[in-house]
């Protein structure tokens, strides 16, 4: 008998083959290495609820000067503030450009190609995508400072509960975003209307645009083929990436005010949002890969889950990609659509400190560092069961009475992301069978069953049956519910997509998120031996804190089996054979847990 260790290099490894991740880890969710130990990552309790309606592209955070904390964050249609207390402000600008809420494709003018097509024929659905629209948010001194893609215009709130944002006098218009450097100037990007165009105000006079010999206003157009995406404030300057290259811009006072210096070609960003700073300079996401300037030159990083992530991304919502320091950790996070997802669905994280790679699934569409705020704050949805008890009464004709809600067949309130239980156990359903669509009324009305999502259990009336319904991205805006066999009993759902804040790295909470991390393939020796493995010898901080499950093959493309799962115990007895196994560890608990090296008590078998 032999113990094999299960001493595997922290992170993740996901490039090429299944083989090729041999002795790593190689899938998970939701947890992190520190000093060679596994262990989930932070949890996340609610901060507020319902703090917009629409998924936040874009947010800040920062202290008034009397040491108020703020949050905002915008949508394509709002901007929103909330302060540490939980007092919410509506600060959307009134002459705001409703932007869109997921990419589409352009196929007005300008989103194809002239000449292409026959005349008195259909056009085909290609065109060019218009982006996501999204915020770039910063603060001036205590105000606030945006620019609204879709609208162009710089805004600023300047506090209180009777303002809104408002757009800056005299600053030029159809802006692409914007950011406040050291020296306190605010630079537009893509100003103007000229998408390679950086132009600031005046020092401490965000008024006074117009460069002249008495002021420091100025501007400086890139010599670069693409356009602006993204600045960042970092030590001692400001860093200007495009969609192509990287610049930066360094103060050099009067006459000149800023000197532009090309510092990367081949480096552009993949969004408006995917560059952040760290103590290790600025760090961002390529249509391809990732990318580190250190004050000095810009390098790519390495990355062990390339193939991971850039062969299963959606490109048509990358512009929805967005990046978070994780101080406390050491870590940059990027959020993303993976391919078939149409919202934010996983995260990719570099570990700058242990130099590894993290992936996982969590949907989180914005959201800030800590900092001003002692843990990182993220927007999303919050994914809840709901049930409600449904009855029937008489209310000048029969009529569906829903708990939660007073009066008959009242309207009701839906949220994307939610799963609705409505309990017809009572009585009183009896032949009342209740359904949704998106004609009022139903089939009384001409319209038809709607049952995306719609699972109904047992018969109306009878003990445990129910109608349920999953809410999700692609649910209308507004459904109605009915009973199939009687006209007149129902009313209006109104599907909405509130927006929860959470405090994330808090707790043990994960809603219904799975903590898990599962090897690649282990083998014996060269791997030209069956192992026969017998005992499991924990090593946990807390022994029972996590389940194993291990999975054994004999080819590389062979079906796998799984055995487990196992709690371990001191040792853990197990019997299973195979040429190649793989490990999982799954957190059981809602505590803190540690795995360490594992170890297995093996025999060698024959090579067939």
């Amino acid at each position: 008998m032999t113990l094999l260790p299960l001493n595997l290099k922290a992170g993740f490894y996901r490039n090429g083959t299944d083989l090729d991740a041999s002795n790593r880890w190689r899938d998970g969710s939701l947890v992190r290495w520190r000093d060679g130990s596994l262990r989930p990552i932070g949890g996340w309790q609610t901060f507020k609820e319902g703090f917009c309606s629409n998924p936040i592209r874009g947010a800040h955070a920062w202290e008034s000067n009397n040491g108020t904390a703020y949050f905002a964050a915008g949508s394509h249609n709002e901007l929103t503030a909330t302060t540490g207390s939980g007092v919410l402000y509506d600060i959307t600008p009134t002459s705001m450009t409703t932007g869109r809420e997921d990419a589409g494709l352009n196929l007005g003018f300008g989103g194809g190609f002239y000449g292409t097509g026959y005349f008195g024929t259909q056009r085909p659905a290609t065109g060019t995508y218009s982006e996501a629209t999204s915020w770039q948010l910063d603060n001036w001194s205590e105000y606030l400072v945006g620019v609204h893609y879709d609208t162009g215009t710089l805004v600023e709130w300047q506090l209180g509960s009777s303002a809104v944002a408002a757009p800056v006098t005299n600053a030029p218009t159809s802006n692409l975003g914007l950011v406040v450097t050291e020296e306190r100037f605010i630079f537009l990007l893509g100003a103007g209307g000229n998408p390679r165009k950086v132009q600031w105000c005046d020092f401490e006079d965000n008024t006074l645009w117009t460069a002249a010999s008495t002021n420091q206003a100025g501007s400086e157009i890139l010599q670069d083929s693409g356009q602006i995406m993204q600045g960042v404030r970092t030590r001692g300057q400001t860093l200007i990436i495009t969609d192509n290259s990287a610049f930066t811009a360094r103060y050099v006072g009067p006459p000149y005010i800023y000197q532009f210096d090309r510092v990367a070609n081949s480096s552009g960003s993949v969004s408006r949002m995917s560059a952040v700073d760290t103590d290790r300079g600025v760090f961002w996401m390529g249509q391809k890969g990732f990318f580190n300037f250190d004050g000095n030159t810009v390098r790519e990083l390495p990355c062990e889950v390339h193939d991971y992530v850039f062969d299963d991304i959606n490109v048509n919502q990358q512009s929805k990609i967005w990046a978070f320091s994780n101080t406390e950790f050491s870590e940059v996070w990027w959020f993303y659509c993976s391919a078939n997802s149409l919202e934010i669905d996983r995260y990719v994280a570099y570990d700058l400190a242990e130099n590894h790679w993290l992936i996982g699934n969590l949907s989180r569409t914005g959201g800030v560092s800590r900092g001003v705020f002692r843990t990182p704050i993220m927007g999303g949805e919050l994914a809840e069961t709901i049930t409600h008890n449904v009855t029937v009464a008489d209310s000048g004709g029969n009529k569906y009475f829903i708990s939660d809600y007073s009066g008959a067949a009242p309207t009701i309130t839906l949220k994307k992301g939610n799963t609705y239980i409505f309990d017809q156990s009572a009585a009183s359903n009896l032949n009342h069978p209740l359904q949704f669509s998106t004609t009022s009324n139903g089939t009384h009305g001409g319209g038809s069953a709607y049952s995306t999502g719609v699972s109904v259990v047992g018969s109306a009336g009878s003990a445990g049956s129910y109608v349920q319904i999953v809410v999700s991205d692609s649910t209308p805006s507004t459904l109605y519910f009915y009973c199939s066999n009687h006209s007149g009993m129902g009313g209006t759902a109104n599907v909405i997509e509130p927006v929860i804040l959470s405090n994330h790295e808090q707790g043990l909470n994960y809603d219904s998120g799975s903590v898990f991390c599962e090897t690649g393939p282990i083998s014996i020796g060269r791997g030209d031996a069956v192992a026969k493995v017998t005992e499991v010898i924990p090593d946990e901080k807390t022994q029972g804190d996590v389940d194993l499950k291990f999975k054994t093959r004999f080819y590389p493309n062979d079906t796998e089996t799984t055995h487990g799962p196992f709690n371990p115990s001191n040792p853990t007895s197990v019997r299973f054979t195979g040429r190649q196994l793989r490990m999982r560890v799954d957190g059981d608990q809602a505590t803190n847990w540690r795995v360490g090296t594992m170890r297995l008590e093996t025999k060698a078998g024959g090579r067939r």
